[in-house]
């Protein structure tokens, strides 16, 4: 999924609410929309306090450095995001520069969004991960704090996006932990050569990382029943079979051979079955949809 990323203020912007003259009795609208104002007034709050489970309203399109606040309003209403957790940065004194920040939270909030909606299948389309972080001046005030998000890029989102109590069986959860684990082994070691020939050892890793992945995701489907997820447990076995073949592989054509069917075999769209027996979301997300079609 796409990362963007808006820094922290060292001040949250202040709510001003301008008082309208009413010229006539009667003009209920004008009275209407002064209400709808005072209410949203009632409701900022600086990023500064934002927790885990709060939905929000960002003011307008804030870019990097500007001064923040949100609108925080109750989960049941249309909002654009929901806060899916948070963490500390563990850094020195001198402010480590907004590349360097923004590189953990890209690899932390992901991780703080997973554990509240493990199942991103689930999750509506066009939802995205987003975060706030630190600016140079709040730094110096021991500001440390990243928030995680999911938001709505275009449209709202109604109800929260935390997973509920049917998330927590076991049988679930060791089925996502592990599946989740072996898609992020597989694009977070993506190396960044399009060939295999300009970095076989890059290329060799990730396949190592992946077959590794899939070895956990294996033992820990062990103990799960079902015909389906049998089926697909045993074909994760000669799947990673192939995967550690590319591992090994003596060269760019002996990896290219046992890649293929090694990509090919995580499709998703053959997970879909034993998903449908675990209780689990059964459509494929777009954007997997895309990569696999390709």
């Amino acid at each position: 999924m796409a990362v963007r990323s808006l820094s922290r203020s060292l001040r949250g912007i202040s709510a001003v609410v301008a008082l309208l003259a009413v010229g006539a009795v009667g003009c209920s609208e004008v009275v209407d929309n002064a209400k709808d104002g005072a209410k949203k007034v009632a409701r900022q709050r600086s990023v500064f306090s934002l927790n885990p489970g709060d939905c929000y309203n960002p003011n307008g399109k804030a870019t990097e450095g500007e001064a923040v606040a949100i609108e925080v309003v109750p989960c049941a209403e249309p909002h654009q995001a929901e806060v899916v957790g948070e963490f500390t940065l563990d850094e020195g004194k001198t402010f480590p520069g907004n590349d360097a920040i923004w590189a953990i939270a890209d690899e932390r909030c992901p991780a703080e969004a997973q554990k509240f909606s493990p199942d991103t299948w689930a999750l509506p389309k066009g939802v995205e991960i987003f975060y706030y972080t630190p600016t140079s001046e709040s730094w110096a005030t021991g500001d440390r704090a990243v928030s995680c998000s999911y938001t709505q890029e275009t449209g709202k989102l109604t109800g929260s996006l935390k997973a509920g109590p049917e998330a927590s069986k076991p049988e679930q959860t060791a089925y996502l932990k592990g599946a989740n684990a072996v898609y992020e082994a597989l694009w977070t070691t993506q190396p960044e050569a399009e060939n295999v020939e300009e970095d076989l050892d890059g290329y060799k890793a990730q396949a190592k990382a992946v077959a590794a992945a899939l070895d956990t995701h294996i033992a820990g489907m062990k103990d799960i029943k079902g015909v389906e997820t049998g089926k697909l447990r045993a074909q994760l076995e000669k799947i990673a079979g192939h995967w550690k073949k590319a591992a090994n592989a003596a060269d760019a054509d002996a990896f290219y051979v046992a890649y293929d069917p090694a990509f090919t075999g995580l499709d998703p769209n053959g997970t879909v079955a034993a998903r449908k027996e675990l209780g689990l979301a059964t459509t494929v997300p777009a954007d997997d949809a895309e990569v696999w079609a390709g």
